[in-house]
C-alpha cells in the first residue's frame, strides 16, 4: 500500500514539475517558461482573388490557435512570439481528369507568407511560405463549398505554423 502511495504523489509531483515549467502540452508544443504573450498582425489578402473575409478568418484561426492550444495571451503588439505575412496566393485548379470530362476533381489552394519571431531568442525567427488545398468535386457549386473548403485549408495551414514555431521536432 506504501507502495502505490508513493508512485502516486511521485506522478503527481511530476506532473506538476512539467505543467509549471510550460515543457510540455498535449498539443505537443514546448513553450518555454519565459514565453506568456503572442501578437498577430492581420493578414492581409495580396492573393489577387479571394473572399473579402478571407484575411480576417484565417487571422482568427491563427489567434485561436496560440490562445487555446499554447494558452499565450493575446497582445496589440511586441509579443514574447510575433506572427506577421500575408495571404499570397489563392487559386482554383483543375485535378483529377476523367474520361469525357474536363476534370473530375477542382483543387482550392491557399498559401500564407509568415514572418514569426520570438523577443526572447533573437536565433528564433524565421520566414516561410505556407500552402495547402482541398479538393472539391467538379460537379459541385463553388458557392456552395468555398466557405467549408477555406475552413478546412486554414485549419492545416494554422496547425503547420503552429508545429513550425512551438512543436519543432
Amino acid at each position: 500500500m506504501k507502495r502505490v502511495i508513493a508512485y502516486c504523489l511521485l506522478s503527481v509531483v511530476l506532473c506538476l514539475l512539467l505543467a509549471g515549467c510550460k515543457v510540455y502540452s498535449f498539443t505537443g508544443a514546448s513553450v518555454p517558461a519565459d514565453i506568456h504573450s503572442v501578437s498577430i498582425e492581420l493578414f492581409q489578402n495580396r492573393a489577387s482573388n479571394g473572399p473579402v473575409s478571407l484575411s480576417q478568418t484565417f487571422t482568427d484561426k491563427l489567434k485561436f490557435k496560440m490562445q487555446t492550444d499554447a494558452n499565450l495571451k493575446q497582445v496589440a503588439s511586441e509579443g514574447d512570439l510575433q506572427f506577421s505575412g500575408a495571404i499570397t496566393g489563392y487559386t482554383f485548379t483543375s485535378d483529377a481528369p476523367v474520361a469525357n470530362a474536363t476534370s473530375g476533381l477542382n483543387k482550392l489552394t491557399i498559401t500564407v507568407q509568415v514572418h514569426f519571431v520570438n523577443a526572447k531568442d533573437e536565433k528564433d525567427k524565421w520566414d516561410q511560405s505556407f500552402s495547402r488545398y482541398a479538393q472539391y468535386s467538379s460537379s459541385d457549386d463553388i458557392s456552395s463549398v468555398e466557405d467549408r473548403l477555406i475552413g478546412e485549408i486554414n485549419t492545416q495551414l494554422v496547425d503547420d505554423i503552429f508545429q513550425k514555431a512551438l512543436v519543432k521536432w
